[in-house]
């Protein structure tokens, strides 16, 4: 049997008008007419035999039952709109879209996808840097690398990738200028550069717990005051301009380390509450080349922690 359903160009024309307001707005975003969107409206209202709107002089509003129709069409076109998104991106025809946080981007993540375009050529990949939490749908992403307490992930494909640790870096021109400190208590002379951490990574290292882990009490608030950065990946730059010394997660400073741009000070690292994990959705993971990168990622990660 045939299913009973509405006019599916008109379901579309009463979206945008309910959706942005009025028959004229919803014309523009369909590139129609007003009077088209009114023609399909009507439609519409004569398949279902109510009225959805109430014709003003000026504009539109919607009836009591027009909103309670539009809730629910608007949840199913969301829905509609999501799953056909997700099957649009299981082509391998597709590029493959990475989000991680701006600093992992900036310090690890980009140097080494140079080197994956070269060993695979055929795969594009695209970068989001962003902090907040993803949503794979939304924001077309595959791939997600994510820093926290190592999950649980749940609805998705956990790979951990490594935790955290922390070293004191400060760049060879600083040191020059001003001396090597020989004990970490020395640090209290020099500029101490901090990172302005989120809020949802309570326990991450900073300047007083890293003194207090090596069993030193800080004199006063006021020794450990310095610059303050939104990301990492200014706080490293700030160091590596010579502005002070900081505290960062090895992973972040290892490509600046190699370069001669920065030295660490004091061994060992201090191990992080939290480990760096990557995520992506069973969906997407059904792509060869999503699986590719992935694997490749968490090759490069176990090398990296094989190395420290």
């Amino acid at each position: 049997m045939p299913r009973q359903l509405p006019p599916l160009l008109a379901i579309r024309a009463f979206d945008a008008a309910a959706r942005l307001g009025g028959f004229a707005r919803a014309g523009d975003e369909l590139c129609v007419t007003a009077g088209a969107v009114a023609h399909q409206i009507k439609q519409l209202e004569e398949w279902l035999g109510v009225s959805l709107f109430v014709r003003l002089a000026r504009r539109v509003e919607l009836t009591d039952v027009g909103r309670t129709y539009y809730a629910q069409v608007e949840t199913l076109l969301d829905g509609l709109e999501r799953t056909s998104t997700e099957v649009r991106r299981w082509s391998d025809d597709e590029g493959v879209t990475i989000s991680a946080l701006p600093s992992l981007v900036t310090r690890w993540l980009m140097p080494l996808l140079s080197e994956f375009r070269r060993e695979h050529p055929e795969v594009d990949v695209r970068v989001l840097a962003a902090v907040p939490p993803v949503d794979f749908a939304r924001d077309h992403v595959d791939l997600a690398i994510r820093l926290g307490s190592g999950g649980p992930y749940e609805e998705l494909i956990s790979t951990p990738l490594f935790q955290e640790q922390f070293v004191v870096v400060a760049s060879p021109a600083l040191l020059d200028r001003v001396g090597r400190p020989v004990t970490p208590a020395d640090l209290f002379k020099m500029s101490l550069l901090h990172d302005e951490y989120e809020a949802r990574l309570p326990a991450q290292m900073d300047w007083a717990r890293w003194f207090a882990q090596r069993g030193i009490s800080t004199p006063s608030q006021k020794v450990l005051a310095g610059q303050h950065f939104s990301h990492s990946y200014l706080t490293l730059e700030a160091a590596a301009a010579g502005q002070g010394v900081a505290l960062q997660s090895d992973v972040l400073v290892h490509d600046l380390v190699k370069q001669g741009r920065l030295e660490v000070l004091f061994d060992p690292p201090e191990l992080g509450a939290y480990r760096y994990t990557l995520l992506s959705t069973y969906r997407s993971s059904e792509r060869l080349r999503v699986r590719l990168l992935a694997g490749w990622l968490a090759e490069r990660a176990h090398d990296f922690e094989a190395s420290r």
